[in-house]
């Protein structure tokens, strides 16, 4: 199964989480790695003494020379980007390969809620589906891992597990015989897709657009059974895969002969650079360069036996017990329906944190402290800026200008307010609201609250605190009153069943009016 370190690098640290990770065996680079390197390394030593103690003079000039031409030339071979693009590609295809994997979750509490009935017939139906369900992707999965063939060689361990029956071994045994050139992982689902429709002959299924979704939540299973066939079927294209290793192994060919260390210097005078008793370096670029590589081989098929390769058997126990959890021992049962906690605040004002949680802000925007002011001076200036005085000034300035327009027959407003010139509030601030203009009532402007402009003058900020805190309990009372309750009896226990209900006629009078 794949080897997971999430747990021990959950937190960054000073000293870095990943050193603990060099120290693993199980998926580490070093069992991959070390049979080659034991290799490169013994003929690395194995032409330095010939070089050293077996060769004659001549020899020796000669290997010299092809040392040189190794160490100057080797470097040609594009390694790092063959490696790079290649590795790249597998671990994009290694990936979507267990996105592909399906898992029946979605079916079962599909057909949970869709076929109903406690009794033997109904609740046949819904474990066989998923049973088929099952059967169909442990075929799939004997055709392209072998660790799933090795527990399931032959029909017969499939149905001493209990996902295949002797009359059904039989079906598809004959199929197999009838066409033996195509899988028949398919055959599961068409059986599951006719007891479905068998469910809603039966009025086991009360609608249409149920059976539609089951049978489209099939075909998706069925699906993605087929796509992990074509990833079996259809690998990385051989060239690409034949020019990564002929890349690698050539370089180190050249690097086993290049890297040697020798009597003579370069060409630019200098002596040479190799380490004469042991080849740091060289070793290190081996362990890195071939490494690469067998992170390619090792993730290129994650159905096999390796450390990193899925874990299919798992999966298989898995989803056989979730299955059956679902569709049978949970069907149509659920915890007693009871009030929330939050129900008379309709929503909670702040959640609780443990000691050892750490409370967060809400998150800000990236325009929250900037602050900008245009250039032209024929236009308005702007000021961004969190300072909320500046805010709520300019909201106050809106509602002024409605108010005012709004009382437009008082004396003290003809007098102070010209249209020719902009208000400013200062100029605002100074007004006041006189007793309205003597005449018919039906001349007179009509106002919805007139208790409110009782007074010789009129403290603007009060009156919007005032208006927002009767909005306030205007929400408020119009949630109290769409809320009510009353106890109903269930034939499997009695419990209490909250029940919306319309808002009131004095509530929606009190909102038109507001």
């Amino acid at each position: 199964m794949t080897v997971t370190y999430t747990a021990n690098v959950n937190t960054s640290k000073v000293i870095s989480n990943f050193l603990k990770l060099l120290f693993r065996w199980r998926g580490s680079i070093y069992k991959l790695v070390w049979i080659d390197l034991f290799i490169f390394f013994s003929l690395y030593c194995l032409l330095a003494i010939s070089y050293r103690m077996l060769m004659s003079a001549k020899a020796q000039e000669v290997f010299e020379g092809i040392v040189y031409y190794c160490n100057m030339h080797g470097n040609l071979l594009p390694l790092s980007f063959v490696l790079g693009f290649y590795v790249s590609i597998v671990m994009g295809r290694w990936w979507q390969q267990y996105t592909t994997i399906p898992w029946p979750d979605s079916i079962a509490i599909l057909v949970s809620s869709s076929i109903q009935g406690f009794d033997d017939r109904a609740r046949a139906m819904r474990r066989t589906i998923l049973r088929y369900v099952c059967l169909c992707q442990v075929i799939v999965f004997t055709m392209i891992s072998p660790n799933v063939k090795k527990r399931f060689p032959t029909y017969n361990q499939i149905i001493d597990s209990g996902l295949l029956l002797e009359n059904e071994k039989a079906i598809i045994e004959n199929m197999d015989i009838a066409f033996p050139h195509y899988p028949k992982h398919w055959m599961p689902i068409v059986w599951a897709a006719s007891i479905v429709m068998r469910a809603r002959k039966e009025n086991k299924i009360r609608d249409d657009y149920a059976v539609k979704t089951i049978i489209d939540e099939l075909n998706k299973f069925r699906g993605f059974c087929g796509f992990l066939l074509y990833y079996d079927w259809v690998s990385v294209p051989l060239v690409y895969t034949q020019v990564v290793t002929l890349a690698t192994y050539t370089f180190f060919l050249f690097s086993v002969i290049g890297q040697q260390w020798t009597q003579v210097a370069d060409a630019g005078g200098s002596p040479n650079r190799v380490e004469q008793w042991f080849p740091f370096l060289t070793i290190l670029q081996f362990f890195f360069y071939m490494g690469w590589l067998k992170v390619a081989e090792s993730l290129i098929n994650p159905f096999g036996e390796d450390d990193d390769d899925f874990e299919l058997n798992w999966m298989i126990d898995r989803n056989l017990t979730v299955s059956y959890l679902i569709v049978d021992e949970m069907h149509q049962e659920h915890p007693e329906l009871v009030k929330d906690q939050y129900w008379d605040e309709v929503f909670p004002n702040e959640l609780p944190y443990a000691d050892d949680a750490k409370r967060t802000g809400p998150p800000e925007a990236s325009t929250a402290k900037l602050d900008y002011r245009a250039t032209n001076s024929e236009q308005r200036r702007f000021h961004m800026s969190r300072d909320s005085t500046a805010t709520n000034r300019s909201g106050r300035d809106n509602f002024l200008n409605y108010m005012l327009d709004k009382h437009s027959s008082s004396a003290s407003f003809a007098e102070n307010y010209h249209p020719s010139r902009r208000s400013t509030w200062e100029d605002i601030s100074r007004l006041t609201f006189t007793e309205p203009l003597d005449g018919p009532e039906e001349d007179r402007p009509r106002r919805r609250r007139p208790s409110r402009l009782d007074s010789a003058s009129v403290d603007f900020d009060e009156l919007i605190e005032q208006r927002h805190q009767e909005r306030r309990d205007r929400m408020r009372q119009r949630f109290l009153n769409m809320r009510g309750t009353h106890i109903r009896t269930s034939p499997s226990g009695g419990y209490t069943v909250a029940v919306l209900r319309t808002a009131s006629d004095e509530a929606l009078g009190e909102e038109e009016d507001a």
